[in-house]
């Protein structure tokens, strides 16, 4: 057991999807895995292992912000040796070349969160994803035909921003969206040598004020969800054949 999550040792996989909203951490592992099990409901941040196509997988909620990710990132990583981890959430575009409902596979995330430069003492450090998960899920979501972006995010701690312009000179430098958890999940991979990677829907468009409706998020979420978990797939198998 670690602080904030309740299972014993070998009940979470070495494979982890990370949603922020507990409930959908539910719907996934009850929707997508077999023989679900829960493991977790310290603080109602649910967790939950089962298997996909013979590969063990968990599934742990992560709650939002940065601060949040960090302390269950860290206790999947440092406590029960977890070595993939893939986020799996929703954004705001801030680019005209990205399109409600897209998903977004993120190779790098900024940020403007202090918390790095606390870290590495004013540096600004630069994280970005693993690049065999980036690889595998760029396959994925070309042989599957999904409407998928590979590029920056913005992780904000803040949701509501007193300042909309920072959103346009981001998207200048070819950021594509805002969200609030990659950056800390990118770092902290780094850190205790796992691999990470970050995979977002377009939930609402920021340029154009247009927004998904409740059944259209589901309906995007899955398909990103098997995105997912086929890169998960395809990454273990990997290994084992190396």
């Amino acid at each position: 057991m670690s602080i904030h999550l309740a299972a014993q040792a070998g009940e979470i996989a070495p494979h982890a999807l990370m949603p922020g909203d507990p409930l959908r951490a539910q719907w996934i592992a009850e929707t997508f895995l077999d023989e679900p099990r829960q493991y977790n409901t310290v603080r109602n941040m649910f967790g939950y292992t089962g298997s996909y196509q013979g590969i063990p997988v968990s599934v742990q909620g992560s709650g939002m912000g940065q601060p949040s990710m960090s302390i269950y990132a860290t206790e999947l990583m440092q406590d029960y040796e977890v070595k993939t981890i893939i986020r799996v959430g929703t954004c705001g575009a801030i680019s005209s070349s990205v399109g409600l409902r897209d998903v977004i596979i993120a190779n790098t995330a900024s940020t403007d969160s202090a918390m790095n430069r606390h870290r590495f003492h004013g540096i600004d450090f630069a994280p970005g994803a693993d690049f065999a998960l980036l690889r595998h899920a760029v396959e994925v979501s070309e042989q599957r035909g999904l409407s998928a972006k590979v590029g920056g995010l913005f992780s904000s701690d803040l949701f509501y921003n007193d300042r909309p312009e920072l959103a346009m000179q981001l998207a200048k430098y070819g950021v594509l969206a805002i969200e609030m958890e990659a950056s800390a999940l990118y770092t902290l991979a780094l850190k205790h040598g796992a691999q990470a990677l970050t995979v977002a829907t377009v939930s609402d468009h920021i340029l154009t004020g247009e927004a998904t409706s409740a059944q259209e998020r589901q309906e995007t979420f899955g398909s990103m969800i098997e995105l997912a978990l086929e890169t998960v797939k395809r990454n273990a198998e990997s290994h084992s054949a190396g």
